[in-house]
């Protein structure tokens, strides 16, 4: 899996959990829907951590928190 895929798959499953749409994430975070859509469908090769780290204040998580997901594992990325 490419590091993109795992940032997307990673947002889906923190959007999951809160119960939280793409919308009130923009909401909360300042991050615009159509870069969270963009990162959620991997349309970037690479995601800015400044961006994640926005997304991740909208979340109420810390950076260690997103990133803290067997999907980072470094078995799981390619290299």
């Amino acid at each position: 899996m490419q590091l993109n895929e795992a940032v997307s798959k990673r947002l889906t499953e923190l959007l999951s959990e809160r119960n939280m749409t793409q919308y009130q994430l923009f909401m909360k975070s300042g991050v615009p829907k159509s870069t969270i859509g963009n990162v959620i469908n991997c349309s970037y090769e690479s995601v800015k951590l400044r961006i994640i780290h926005e997304m991740c204040q909208g979340l109420g998580i810390t950076l260690c928190d997103f990133f803290q997901s067997p999907l980072f594992d470094d078995y799981h990325l390619d290299p």
